[in-house]
């Protein structure tokens, strides 16, 4: 399948303050967020034309903005604003936005608070790839080399492109295996998250399970789980999970804005799940959700 490259496709992108060309939304190779990874973006998604948690999205872009010591020069309503007539013009209706805010090139070193602040949105058409039964299935995990760094080592509470390496690393590897994506252990040997998504347990107490997010992100899809759960009668837990104690769990799935709700069928060779009624109750709950419909998934009993 040959792919269709990002930098060459038809549509407008929003890039600080006017709708261009996608073909002309370009940067010098000599910006600083291109040497010393300094930018922080979102991913957001378009059902039926509307984006899900814009608000939500913005403010989280706007706040990594500022753990990593810089301001974007708009305002969260011009951002939002911008989003919904970037979806309008590019008549996009089920899709993925992608905006980012990045330093420039006016200084090339460590430092660098003379930079300009730029800031783009993208989007582009993603509609729902795969089924409610095709994600039963499952997703097989391996466990990644690679640790979620400790707090104090890094803006662990930002979506910062350079956290994001180490995902990377770790997918292309699962990938590589035959795995469809890789499961990280934070810095102390605790469970943390997928390279994209966080992950849910439910175990042998009845119980949903979640790593607490001290020192990886707090999605705002997983948020959106937690709450569905909540309403349809699970009880959730937030707290540390060791590895070990994964082999108590019937059930497991990520969440996150691109895979949405997808259940796990394993993780390595030892952990093993079959994705049941939660996974199902979830998948089906968070599909109306984002499409604004009455929730008749069957719930816990």
């Amino acid at each position: 399948m040959s792919l269709v490259p990002f930098d060459d496709r038809d549509g407008l992108i929003w890039m600080n303050g006017e709708f261009i060309q996608w073909r002309d939304a370009n940067l010098h190779v000599l910006s600083h967020a291109v040497h010393y990874a300094s930018a922080v973006f979102e991913g957001e998604r378009a059902y039926d034309g509307k984006i899900f948690k814009l608000r939500e999205h913005t403010e989280r872009l706007f706040k990594s903005a500022n753990i990593l010591d810089f301001e974007i020069p708009f305002t969260m309503d011009e951002i939002d604003n911008a989003t919904k007539e970037l979806l309008e013009k590019n008549n996009i209706k089920d899709g993925y936005i992608r905006p980012i805010a990045w330093r420039g090139s006016e200084q090339m070193g460590v430092s660098a608070q003379q930079t300009k602040i730029n800031v783009m949105i993208a989007a582009w058409d993603w509609p729902a790839y795969f089924s409610a039964e095709a994600k039963m299935a499952g997703l097989r995990m391996r466990i990644s080399d690679w640790q979620r760094p400790a707090p104090n080592t890094a803006p662990t509470d930002s979506k910062a492109a350079g956290l994001y390496m180490i995902c990377t690393l770790s997918k292309h590897k699962a990938e590589s295996e035959g795995y469809d994506d890789a499961l990280m252990f934070d810095y102390r040997g605790y469970v943390a998250e997928a390279t994209g998504a966080n992950i849910f347990f439910l175990m042998d107490d009845g119980k949903v399970h979640t790593p607490t997010p001290d020192c990886f992100l707090d999605g705002i899809t997983r948020r959106t789980a937690i709450d569905l759960m909540k309403r349809g009668g699970y009880k959730v837990v937030e707290r540390h999970i060791k590895p070990e104690e994964m082999a108590k769990a019937s059930e497991a799935f990520l969440t996150g804005t691109a895979v949405e709700i997808t259940p796990i069928q394993s993780i390595g060779d030892d952990y093993k799940f079959a994705p049941g009624k939660l996974s199902r109750y979830m998948i089906d709950a968070y599909d109306a959700e984002v499409h604004g419909r009455e929730n008749n998934a069957a719930a816990a009993e």
